[in-house]
This record gives C-alpha cells, sequence and structure tokens, in this order.
C-alpha cells in the first residue's frame, strides 16, 4: 500500500492523524493478524498444563474456548486503553497489547494438572499483579537501572527456554499422547514440520504482511495440511462451530477469586521484567514511527495501560497483557504512525472475542500443528533473549553474573525434584528458574564492583576464555 495515499509524511508521523476508514480498517487488522497466534497461545498452553487442554478428553475442555475468547477481548480492551487513552492510562501511541508469553512459566506451575480449580489462585494472581504492575508507572523511570540488558536479556532467554519443551511435546501429540504409541509419530512431526518449514519461507523469501505473517498462514497450511491426511475431519469442525454460540459477554469472576501468595509474587516480580520490554517498545514506536524520542508521559501511560489492562483482564478470566514489541517492526514497515488505526484493529479484536464461534474454530487446530507454530514462536522468544545480550558490556565480572544466574536458573529448570522439600509457594516461584535467575543476576549486578581481571576466573572458565571485547575492557 503506498504511503502517498494514505497522507503526508508529516501526517503519517503524527500518531493524532486519523486516514480514511478504507484505508485505516486493512492497516489495523495487519496489526492484528500479525499478533494474533501469539495472543491466543499462552491460552492454549495454561489450558493444557491445567489438564482440559487439547487430547485431554477433560469434561472441562469447552473452558478453553472461554480463555481463548477471553484473550481476543481483553487485547483489545487494553489496547484501546493505550490508544484512546483514559485519563493518564495509555500512552496515546499505536501500541498493539497481546497476552504476554513472559508470565507462562509462572502461570505453568500454578495450574500443573490440577484443571478448572486452579483458575480462581491465577486469576486472583493476574488483578493483584496487574495493579502492582500499574503502580510501577509512577516509578518506571527510577527502576530502570536495575534491569540492563544483562538482566531483561538473561530472564527473556530464560522464559524460551522454559517453554521450548511444551513446543516439541505438542508437535509429538501432546501431553494426553505420552505413552502410547502415537506420541511422536512420523504423522505427527510431519504436520509440524509442515507449519514450520512454511513459516521460513516465508520468513526468509517475502516481505511485508506474508513475512510478518508467517506463523499463522504457516498455522493456516499446516491446518489444511491435517485436513487432507486425517487428522481433522470436516465434521469436528462443523461440530465445533455449531456448539459454539453466536455471541457472549464476559463473566466477572467466572472461576471465582483466591489469593495465592505464590500467585501474587510471581506476577508481581515478572510485572518489572514486564513493564521494562514496554519502555523499550515505547521507545522503539517513536523512534521508528515519529523519528524522536518517548516522552516521560507516554512511557509512564504506556506503563499504567500496561497494569490496568491487565488487571481488568484478570477479573473476566484473561491473562496479563503486556506491549508487542513485533507491532514496532510494522509500524516501521507500514510508516503509519497513527494510533487510531491500532484502534481499528482494537475494535476487531474485542469483535473476535465477543464471538465464541471464532475460538470454536481454533479449538479445532490440532495440537501437532500448534506445535509447529509454538516451536518458532519460543525459540524467537530465546532468540530476542539473546539479542538483547548483544547490548551487554561483556566483560568479565557480567560474564561471571550470568554464569551464575543461568547456572542456578537453567538447573531448576532441569531438576525441579531438587526443591522437594520446599514449600508449596517456593516451589512454584523457583521451578521454572525464571525468579530465581532473575532476583540473582538484579543483586548481583547492583552490589558486585566494576572490575574484575581476567585472571580471576581462569580457575573456573574450564580454559574456555571466549572474545567477546566489552568497552570496560583494555586493550592489548
Amino acid at each position: 500500500m503506498a504511503q502517498n495515499s494514505i497522507g503526508t509524511p508529516e501526517q503519517l508521523r503524527d500518531p493524532n492523524y486519523t486516514p480514511a476508514l478504507s484505508k485505516a480498517i486493512p492497516l489495523g487488522i495487519q496489526h492484528v493478524l500479525a499478533m494474533f497466534v501469539s495472543n491466543v497461545t499462552p491460552a492454549i498452553i495454561v489450558a493444557g498444563a491445567a489438564g482440559f487442554g487439547f487430547g485431554s478428553n477433560s469434561p472441562d475442555f469447552p473452558e478453553l474456548l472461554y480463555l481463548i475468547q477471553m484473550s481476543m477481548l481483553f487485547a483489545g480492551v487494553a489496547t484501546l486503553m493505550q490508544t484512546l487513552t483514559i485519563g493518564p492510562v495509555g500512552a496515546a501511541l499505536p501500541i498493539v497489547q497481546v497476552t504476554s508469553f513472559a508470565f507462562l512459566p509462572i502461570m505453568i506451575p500454578l495450574v500443573a494438572g490440577k484443571g478448572v480449580d486452579a483458575l480462581a489462585a491465577l486469576f486472583g494472581g493476574v488483578l493483584i499483579g496487574g495493579i502492582f504492575h500499574a503502580l510501577l508507572g509512577t516509578v518506571i523511570g527510577k527502576i530502570r537501572f536495575a534491569l540492563p540488558p544483562l538482566v531483561t536479556g538473561l530472564v527473556v532467554t530464560m522464559i524460551g527456554l522454559a517453554l521450548v519443551k511444551v513446543g516439541i511435546q505438542y508437535a509429538a501429540g501432546g501431553v494426553p499422547a505420552m505413552g502410547t504409541p502415537e506420541y511422536g509419530s512420523l504423522l505427527n512431526w510431519s504436520a509440524a514440520l509442515v507449519v514450520i518449514v512454511v513459516t521460513l519461507g516465508l520468513k526468509f523469501f517475502t516481505r511485508g504482511m506474508l513475512s510478518i505473517s508467517a506463523v499463522l498462514i504457516g498455522l493456516i497450511v499446516g491446518y489444511i495440511y491435517a485436513l487432507a491426511v486425517g487428522m481433522l475431519t470436516f465434521d469436528a469442525i462443523a461440530s465445533s462451530w455449531s456448539r459454539s454460540a453466536a455471541f457472549a459477554l464476559p463473566q466477572p469472576f467466572k472461576y471465582g477469586f483466591e489469593f495465592s501468595a505464590a500467585a501474587v509474587i510471581g506476577f508481581c516480580l515478572m510485572a518489572f521484567i514486564s513493564a521494562i520490554e514496554t519502555v523499550g517498545d515505547v521507545s522503539g514506536i517513536c523512534k521508528g514511527g515519529a523519528g524522536r524520542e518517548a516522552t516521560d508521559k507516554e512511557i509512564e501511560g504506556a506503563t499504567y495501560a500496561d497494569g490496568l489492562g491487565t488487571a481488568v483482564a484478570g477479573i473476566f478470566g484473561g491473562f496479563p497483557n503486556t506491549s508487542f514489541s513485533q507491532n514496532v517492526g510494522l509500524i516501521a514497515m507500514t510508516g503509519v504512525m497513527s494510533r487510531h488505526v491500532v484502534t481499528c484493529g482494537a475494535i476487531f479484536l474485542i469483535i473476535c472475542g465477543l464471538v465464541p464461534k471464532v475460538g470454536g474454530v481454533i479449538r479445532t487446530v490440532p495440537i501437532e500443528v500448534l506445535g509447529g507454530g509454538v516451536i518458532v514462536m519460543f525459540g524467537m522468544v530465546v532468540a530476542a533473549g539473546i539479542s538483547m545480550l548483544s547490548d551487554v558490556n561483556w566483560n568479565r565480572r557480567n560474564m561471571v553474573i550470568f554464569a551464575i544466574a543461568l547456572s542456578i536458573g537453567l538447573g531448576l529448570q532441569l531438576e525441579p525434584n531438587a526443591l522437594q522439600h520446599m514449600g508449596a509457594t517456593a516451589r512454584v516461584l523457583l521451578t521454572s528458574g525464571l525468579l530465581p535467575a532473575a532476583a540473582i543476576a538484579i543483586v548481583l549486578n547492583l552490589i558486585l564492583p566494576e572490575e574484575l581481571s581476567d585472571e580471576a576466573t581462569e580457575e573456573v572458565s574450564g580454559g574456555h576464555a571466549g572474545h567477546g571485547r566489552g568497552s570496560l575492557q583494555k586493550e592489548d
């Protein structure tokens, strides 16, 4: 779409500019398509961990439809908070909100194997954590120093590492299929590989929306493949469509409300990381779309909207929301900075969230097909974390901090039974490895001196010195 058909260069850089609806609506839907798969995936992962997801044959399986519906609805509501604003809430920028992957390593242990009964404590944590997240807007500028790329990059990498196992399990047939001959069958893997191959092909050999929506298109092709090979039938699709309502409103506290220390602590601690991620996205949108730095008001408003959007979602059975990083690239691609374009996309999301039939179709996606998409998405989370770490000054001090945090965090993730004598709350918070790794990195980064000689690390590096040159290292 040619930019000159939308507005002048000055208008395109103005967040308050409103293009003609004939242009704004398609551009807004582009934003939604780019985030659609990422947005509904956390609901599917949480339901699967709780035991009523794909392939579970649980009588509570229909609850997955509601969780998918709420993911769409409240991502749209949170996006409206960002674009239209409510008092100080919202950045008045084209920020798309999406259900966050970052909280999955906290949510999965909370619900693991507990079914729908675990959701009361989960959404209690989402609500309280969201309120805390909103309060961070008042101090976000003062805490950024404690979360440099060394910490945020480590945390994002750990999030991805905690989730990549899920993608492999889904591609092989899902947790319910474990122990059966079908688990890991060639048919299962073929469906996942079709998604991966199509996604990679589009990412590397196309441009524009085809590239940005590669995972979504890959899933659609995988869905068609599943129909062709008999993994999915038209009768199953028709049945799910007919049993899904044409319209439904969200229900406040549908799953009740329960205070869980593990949930509240976990969500509040992760709010710091999510808030810093939003700061980066706001800065990226302003630089890429308007050619300027983000203002303090915009950063604070975006953080308020992050938290309030999450809190409201928790009331109705939605998951934590955060800004969608890929949206930064989409704005750079279209060159359209208008927040009202994103408002159109938010309205489209809200409509989808009020029509359960949309979720009814989504829940017919075979778990193996979803596995192919999840492998790509969670692998990209790891890659994003590594990309953040590339900004780190890799002197010996930072290498030691990273080494200790990663060793303990990843070790606890791989061997959760090492915490079997801990209390239930401690196990939930520590077994993902995410929070201990973040805490160690933050504390060590604040208290350790800046200088550390090469000799000080030789005895523990096994002869692997590395070749990175940080700015604090002396030239030869």
